[in-house]
C-alpha cells in the first residue's frame, strides 16, 4: 500500500448520482486536495474539519447519461484509490438513463464483527458482503443458473434503512477501542460516549475490503434507526425524560446527530438540496481551512435539531423519471411525544409527507426504517399498548402500557395510532388515482424488526376502490439474526393466535379500525439476507438473498432466499395458503441442506 493510500482511512463512499452528477465521500488522515477522475470529467475539494476529523465530498456534473465509466481518487495530486493491486474491480460511476428499468437494493441492521468462523457463528454471515464478493466475481453462486445470483447490471441504489451501526450494542473491536480512551465500568460504559467513538464506530461498520470496494461502486442513500443512536430512541416521552436525566445522554445525542450528518445524510443530498443546506453552506465557506475546526458548530446543531426537529429535515426524495418516486422517512427524530399529542412525525414533517405522497409515476416507494405494516398481531399489539399508556384502562393501566411498551419495542408505526390513520389514508387516496395516476404499486420498503417478509393490502370492505397494489417489504437483517427462541416468538404473532387476540385487545381499548387491511403474501423469514427491486413499467419484481458457508468462512456463496413479483401488468401473484407454503420453504430448505451435504 502506497502513503497516499494509506492517507485514505475511509472511502470512497459513492453517495448521490443521477444522470449527469456524481458526489465522492472520503476521510483523510489530514487536510488534503481530493481529486476524482472519471474518463475526461474531473472535479477536486479540499477537505473541512469536524472534531480533528477530516472529510470531503467531490462533486462531479456534467457526465453523460446512462455511461459507466471507471474512476479514481487522488489526495493532492497521488492516487490514492482504487489500491495498488486490489483483488477487485476498478470502481465504477454509472449514470442513470431515464426510462431504463430501475433496480435497487435494501436492508438494514447489519453488525461490524469479523467474518471468520467466530463472527459467522454469533452475527451468521454479512450477506453485504457476500454479495459484494459475487459481484466482483470472487466465488461462485449456490445456483449458477439462477439470473438474481448473477446481476447483469449493478443496481443504481443500495438504499440503508437503518441501524448501519450499532452505538449501544458494541462489539469486541469496538470494546477495545473504548477501553483504550475511558474506564468502561463508568458511564456510559461499553457504549458510545462522543464523536471520537462515532468515527470509529463507521470505520470498522465499512473498512472491510470487499464492502469497502462495492460502496466505492454501487450508490447509497441511507436513512437512522434508532440504534444509529440507542435501542428504543424517541419511543416515549417517559423514555426521553429517563435518558436525559443521565449524565451522558446530552453528550450521544449531540455525538450522534453530528456524525450522522457527516457519515450519512450529506451524501444523501442532491447537488440542490446541497446548495440549501444551512451545515453544508458553512462546509463550503470552511473547506480546506484546517484552522476550522467545525466540530463546535456540528455540536450546536446536533442539540438544536434533537431539542426541536422541525428545524431541520433528515427526510428527502429521489425522483427516477417517471418511473418511481422515493420518499424516505424520519420516523426517529421528528416524533411528537407529548402524551395527549402523539405522533410518529410532528407537523411539519407531516405535512411534508402528505405533499410527497402523489401518483403519476409508475412506482410510489416509500422508505422508512419501521415497518408501516407488521404482522396483524404485533400491530395490533402496539395500538392497544398505546392506548393502554395513554389511559384507556386507567392510570394503572396506563403504567402498565409503558412498562409493555419498553419492554418489548412496541414503537413502530401501529403505536402511533394518529400518524398510521393519517398515512393508511393518504396512501389509499394514491392508490385509488385520488392524488394524480394511479401508480402501479404504492410499496413501503423498511427493515428494524430482524425477520423479513411481502405483505399485500387492501381496502376494508365497503371502502374505496384501489388502482394500485399496496405492498410493505421488509429486508432485515443484513447481519444481525434473532435468536431461535426470538424467532419462535415472532413466528407465533406473525401467523398464530396473536392477530385474533391483538385485534380483541386494540378493540377493547377502543383503537379505531386502519382504513385498509392487509396479509402476508411471504414469509416471515429469518435469514440475515439483503433485498432488492426491480422496476420495469408497471411491473415489480423483489428477491431476497443471502451469504452460506462451505468451506471457507471467509469466502460465502451468494443463495437466494424468497422472491416476489407482480406480473407485467402490475398484478399479484395468486395467493397460496399457508400449509402450501411451509411445505415450499421446508423442501426448499432440505434441498439446501442436501447441497451442503454434497
Amino acid at each position: 500500500m502506497t502513503a497516499s493510500e494509506d492517507r485514505l482511512l475511509l472511502g470512497p463512499l459513492l453517495r448521490y448520482v443521477d444522470e449527469t452528477s456524481a458526489a465522492v465521500w472520503v476521510e483523510t488522515d489530514g487536510p488534503a486536495t481530493v481529486t476524482v477522475t472519471r474518463g475526461a470529467a474531473t472535479a477536486s475539494a479540499p477537505t473541512f474539519v469536524v472534531h480533528d476529523h477530516h472529510y470531503a465530498l467531490v462533486e462531479l456534473d456534467a457526465l453523460e447519461p446512462g455511461t459507466t465509466e471507471a474512476y479514481t481518487v487522488a489526495l493532492d495530486g497521488d492516487r490514492a484509490w482504487p489500491p495498488t493491486g486490489s483483488p477487485f474491480p476498478d470502481p465504477v460511476i454509472a449514470t442513470l438513463e431515464a426510462g431504463r428499468p430501475l433496480h435497487l437494493a435494501f436492508g438494514s441492521c447489519r453488525t461490524s464483527v469479523s467474518h471468520d468462523e467466530k463472527g459467522n457463528r454469533t452475527h451468521g454471515v454479512d450477506a453485504l458482503r457476500a454479495w459484494a464478493l459475487r459481484v466482483a466475481g470472487q466465488v461462485e453462486p449456490a445456483d449458477a443458473s439462477d439470473a438474481d445470483l448473477d446481476p447483469d447490471r449493478l443496481p443504481d441504489l443500495v438504499l440503508f434503512l437503518g441501524d448501519q451501526v450499532y452505538a449501544d450494542e458494541t462489539t469486541d473491536a469496538m470494546r477495545e477501542f473504548i477501553e483504550s480512551r475511558r474506564d468502561i465500568e463508568q458511564a456510559p460504559w461499553t457504549e458510545l460516549k462522543d464523536y471520537e467513538e462515532y468515527a470509529h464506530l463507521y470505520k470498522l461498520a465499512w473498512s472491510d475490503p470487499a464492502n469497502r470496494w462495492l460502496l466505492s461502486t454501487v450508490p447509497s442513500a441511507m436513512i437512522f434507526d434508532d440504534h444509529d443512536i440507542r435501542d428504543d430512541w424517541n419511543t416515549s416521552m417517559d423514555w426521553r425524560r429517563e435518558m436525559e436525566a443521565t449524565s451522558w445522554w446530552h453528550g450521544r445525542i449531540v455525538a450522534g446527530l453530528a456524525s450522522y450528518w457527516v457519515y450519512q445524510h450529506l451524501g444523501n443530498l442532491s447537488p440542490v438540496e446541497r446548495e440549501k443546506d444551512e451545515v453544508y453552506a458553512l462546509v463550503r465557506a470552511h473547506r480546506g481551512d484546517a484552522e476550522q475546526d467545525l466540530g463546535p458548530f456540528l455540536d450546536e446543531f446536533a442539540d438544536r435539531v434533537d431539542q426541536h426537529p422541525q428545524t431541520y429535515r433528515w427526510s428527502y426524495t429521489r425522483d427516477f423519471d417517471t418511473q418511481a418516486r422515493l420518499v424516505v422517512v424520519d420516523s426517529r427524530a421528528a416524533r411528537k411525544l407529548d402524551p395527549d399529542d402523539r405522533a410518529m412525525l410532528d407537523d411539519d414533517e407531516a405535512a411534508w409527507l402528505d405533499e410527497q405522497l402523489r401518483g403519476d409515476v409508475d412506482h410510489l416507494l416509500i422508505g422508512t426504517s419501521l415497518p408501516f405494516l407488521l404482522a396483524r398481531g404485533l400491530h395490533h399489539l402496539e395500538a392497544f399498548s398505546e392506548a393502554l399508556a395513554q389511559g384507556a384502562w386507567g392510570e394503572r393501566g396506563g403504567r402498565v402500557g409503558e412498562r409493555l411498551r419498553q419492554l418489548v419495542d412496541l414503537e413502530h408505526w401501529g403505536a402511533f395510532q394518529s400518524s398510521f390513520q393519517e398515512v393508511a389514508r393518504q396512501v389509499m387516496e394514491v392508490a385509488a388515482g385520488e392524488r394524480g395516476r394511479a401508480p402501479s404499486t404504492v410499496t413501503f420498503l423498511s427493515g428494524d424488526v430482524h425477520h423479513s417478509y411481502v405483505s399485500e393490502a387492501r381496502p376494508r370492505r365497503g371502502g374505496r376502490a384501489l388502482r394500485s397494489t399496496v405492498l410493505q417489504a421488509v429486508c432485515s437483517p443484513i447481519r444481525n439474526p434473532l435468536s431461535r427462541n426470538m424467532r419462535f416468538a415472532t413466528a407465533v404473532l406473525s401467523y398464530g393466535v396473536a392477530g385474533p387476540m391483538g385485534r380483541l385487545a386494540s378493540r377493547s381499548a377502543h383503537v379505531p379500525d386502519a382504513p385498509l387491511t392487509w396479509t402476508y403474501a411471504e414469509g416471515p423469514w429469518f435469514d440475515n439476507n439483503l433485498a432488492f427491486l426491480r422496476l420495469a413499467g408497471p411491473s415489480l419484481r423483489m428477491w431476497w438473498v443471502t451469504g452460506e458457508v462451505l468451506d471457507d468462512h471467509d469466502r460465502p456463496r451468494l443463495a437466494k432466499v424468497e422472491s416476489y413479483a407482480l406480473d407485467e401488468d402490475g398484478n399479484p401473484p395468486p395467493r397460496e395458503g399457508f400449509a402450501s407454503k411451509v411445505g415450499r420453504r421446508v423442501r426448499r430448505r432440505a434441498k439446501d441442506d442436501s447441497v451442503r451435504e454434497r
